[in-house]
């Protein structure tokens, strides 16, 4: 178990962030979503393109992951969080954001009632939509939080 392992030098913290093998935590985080977002893109994609479907129509709810933060963003960026108690600007934005993701896993289900696609391309794109919106989630979770945050950064 020598590879488990990590030695002092390995572990150092530089300009606040702290760093484990030579790697920033926040560095790992966006590694792991960038990852997701491709798995879960996949999983569109197969439900698209597999010969046994070869129908484009659940490319659709791309439109649905483009627009799920941007109320929530809008929210945040109007919004002063040194108050404790709720916000009606913030919950209209979570209620717009989960019509929005609810809107995004309905619309496969009625693709495949309306027999535009199959239930199994179906399947598929659920599957995606729930690998995507844990990625935004997780991405909001991770780099939301922090005061010193900027957008400039990316």
């Amino acid at each position: 178990m020598k590879w488990l392992a990590v030695s002092e030098e390995s572990r150092r913290d530089l300009g606040g962030h702290t760093r484990f093998a030579g790697v920033c935590i926040q560095e790992r985080a966006l590694i792991s979503l960038s990852f997701g977002g491709a798995i879960g893109l996949m999983f569109l994609m197969l439900g698209c393109a597999l010969p046994i479907y070869n129908k484009y129509w659940p490319l659709f709810v791309l439109f649905f992951y483009i627009l799920s933060p941007i109320p929530y963003c809008i929210a945040r960026r109007l919004v002063d969080d040194t108050d404790a108690m709720s916000n009606a600007c913030k919950e209209l934005a979570i209620f717009l954001t989960t019509g929005i993701v609810v809107s995004a896993f309905g619309l496969p289900i009625v693709f495949a009632r309306a027999h535009l696609i199959e239930w199994g391309a179906c399947a598929l794109v659920l599957t995606g939509n729930t690998v995507i919106f844990a990625t935004i989630l997780g991405f909001f979770l991770v780099f939301g939080s922090n005061d010193d945050f900027s957008w400039q950064q990316w």
